[in-house]
């Protein structure tokens, strides 16, 4: 998935190959409801924890 350059400056102490595979995880997004790459849910302030595969977040609007 594309993924902004801002979001990437702000995980850019994590290792490659981790970012790597973060940018090909696609998640569906419970604020914006649509399907969005794992880093930009990452660095979202609503985001709280990822468990097999279910986002859970804040939910609160951006």
């Amino acid at each position: 998935m594309k993924v902004n350059s801002d979001v990437l400056e702000d995980v850019k102490g994590l290792s490659p190959k981790l970012l790597g595979r973060m940018k090909k995880e696609a998640v569906e997004c419970p604020v914006k409801k649509t399907t969005i790459s794992f880093i930009e849910c990452f660095t979202c302030n609503n985001f709280i924890t990822r468990v097999k595969g279910m986002v859970y977040c804040k939910g609160e609007l951006l």
